[in-house]
């Protein structure tokens, strides 16, 4: 009888690690299926925010050519500089605003990616350790 009590611990033990193991499967399948719907909803995002900003590039080229063309004839005009003053002028306007425009940027590029799967993960990890 000892015997057979022995084996059904064994048994007993192996069938709580086996809900165990099942258990951590689909959290873990839960987790894989929540970052392939974010990641699809964020792949969505940026394809749209790309054609977006590429047509966006295209029409503000255009019209900073101009506006650039524009601004170096009446400075030329105005203060009767030669061209090369004009045209350093405007250079280095346009210096100071592609600064700018590159410091903002990068600092949209510093937001969280995939924000639901960390913050899912965050909280199955204090779960499985314990702190809430």
């Amino acid at each position: 009888m000892s015997e057979r009590g022995g084996d059904g611990d064994r048994r007993g033990g192996g069938r709580g690690m086996l809900r165990v193991s099942a258990l951590m499967s689909s959290v873990v399948d839960l987790h894989v299926k929540i970052a392939l719907q974010e990641a699809d909803r964020e792949k969505r995002r940026l394809v749209v925010a790309g054609v977006m900003l590429g047509i966006g590039i295209g029409f503000a080229t255009f019209a900073g050519v101009a506006l650039q063309l524009a601004l170096l004839l009446w400075l030329h005009q105005a203060f009767a500089w030669n061209w090369l003053v004009c045209a350093l002028a405007v250079a280095a306007l346009d210096l100071s605003l592609a600064g700018l425009f590159l410091r903002v940027g990068g600092g949209m590029l510093k937001a969280p990616f995939l924000p639901e799967t960390l913050a899912g993960l965050g909280r199955t990890t204090r779960a499985l350790t314990g702190r809430f």
